[in-house]
C-alpha cells in the first residue's frame, strides 16, 4: 500500500506518491494561483488537486485502490482535529472545510496540517532529523518558517497555530514585519532581509564585488549574492554575511534555550551554502547557548528531503492520529 502527500503552496500543488521507505514514486503538480491576481475560489482548488492526486498516482504506475491515506500540509492556521482551515492568507481562505472538501473528491479519509508542521513532520522522519525524539526545523525563505516536533509528534499550540518561530522578537523596537510586529526574527532572518542587507551595503560600498555579481544593478541582488562575493574575497560581502548570520544565531540560541531539542534542522534556500553558513553559526550559537557545559548538545544540520520535505510528512500524518 502506497501514501498520498500533498504540498499546498500558494503559487503551486505538489502531489507525491510515498511508498512504505519514505521514497516517492511518483509525483505531479498544477498551479494553485497565478501571480499578481486575486486567489482562485477554493472548491476550484479542490478539484485540481484531486486531479494531482489522480495524475500522481498514474505516474507512478500503481492503482488508488492501493492508496491507504492521504495527507495535505497547506499554509495558514490548521485545525488538524476538525480537518478546517481556519485562516490562510495566501490562499485567500477562511473557515474552509479543507479535508471534507477533498474526501468528497478523493473517496478517501484526509489528514491535514499546517505546511510548516508538515515539512518538519518528514525531516523528522526520513531527513536530516530522523531519529531525533524532539527537533525543530526551521525555513530560511520569504519568511522565517517553524515546525516543532516534541516526542515524535508535531506541537502546533492549543489553537493550531503555533510554530511561527520567526514573529519572537529578536531586537525590541526594531525593524517592521509583515505580521505586524517590529523586530521579529523573520525581519532580519530571511532570505528576503538578506537581500535588504544586500542592497543597503551596497549603496554604502560602491566598490564591493557585489555591484559586478548583480551587473551593477540592485534589483538582480539575490540571498546568494554577499556569499558569493565573501568567497571571493570582498569586504562588503563578509559583512553582510557575518551580520546575517548572527541574526540567525541569535533566533537559533532562544530556539536552542526554550526547547533544547536533539536537533535543529535548517532548510530553505539560504541552507543550501552548507558550511560557509553552518560553520560560523555554530560559533555564534555555542558562545550564547544556555547550558553549554552539559554532556548533551542541540545539533545544527541543514535539511535533506528540500521541496520533498512538504510531500512526505504529509504522507505520514495518518501516523499522528
Amino acid at each position: 500500500m502506497y501514501n498520498l502527500g500533498i504540498d499546498l503552496g500558494g503559487m503551486s500543488v505538489k502531489v507525491g506518491v510515498v511508498d512504505e521507505n519514505n521514497a516517492i514514486i511518483g509525483k505531479a503538480a498544477v498551479p494553485t494561483n497565478t501571480p499578481g491576481q486575486p486567489p482562485r475560489p477554493a472548491d476550484d482548488i479542490m478539484d485540481d488537486i484531486a486531479t494531482a492526486c489522480k495524475l500522481a498516482v498514474e505516474n507512478a504506475g500503481v492503482s488508488f485502490d492501493e492508496v491507504a491515506n492521504i495527507g495535505l500540509g497547506c499554509p495558514g492556521s490548521v485545525n488538524s482535529e476538525t480537518g478546517m482551515l481556519e485562516f490562510s492568507g495566501n490562499l485567500g481562505m477562511q473557515n474552509y472545510p479543507v479535508s471534507a472538501k477533498l474526501e468528497e473528491r478523493l473517496d478517501r479519509k484526509v489528514f491535514v496540517e499546517n505546511d510548516a508542521n508538515a515539512a518538519a513532520f518528514g525531516e523528522s522522519i526520513a531527513g536530516a532529523a530522523k531519529g531525533a525524539k524532539n527537533a525543530v526545523c526551521v525555513t530560511l525563505g520569504t519568511g522565517v518558517g517553524g515546525g516543532i516536533i516534541i516526542d515524535g509528534k508535531i506541537y502546533s499550540g492549543s489553537n493550531y497555530a503555533g510554530g511561527e518561530l520567526g514573529h519572537m522578537v529578536i531586537v525590541a523596537g526594531g525593524r517592521p514585519c509583515t505580521c505586524g510586529r517590529k523586530g521579529c526574527w523573520e525581519a532580519y532572518a530571511s532570505a528576503t532581509a538578506l537581500i535588504h542587507q544586500t542592497q543597503v551595503k551596497m549603496l554604502d560600498c560602491p566598490d564591493s564585488e557585489m555591484w559586478k555579481l548583480t551587473d551593477g544593478d540592485l534589483r538582480n541582488v539575490s540571498g546568494r549574492t554577499a556569499f558569493d562575493a565573501y568567497r571571493a574575497g570582498d569586504k562588503a560581502g563578509a559583512e553582510v554575511v557575518d551580520t546575517y548570520i548572527s541574526y540567525i544565531a541569535c533566533g537559533l540560541t532562544n530556539v536552542i534555550n526554550i526547547f533544547q531539542p536533539d536537533t535543529i534542522c535548517i532548510g530553505g534556500g539560504i541552507s543550501k551554502e552548507g558550511s560557509t553558513l553552518t560553520a560560523p553559526l555554530m560559533s555564534y550559537v555555542n558562545a550564547d547557548r544556555f547550558g553549554k557545559n552539559l554532556a548533551k548538545q542541540t545539533e545544527i544540520v541543514v535539511a535533506e528531503l528540500g521541496n520533498d520535505a512538504g510531500i512526505i510528512g504529509a504522507a505520514n500524518l495518518h501516523l499522528m492520529h
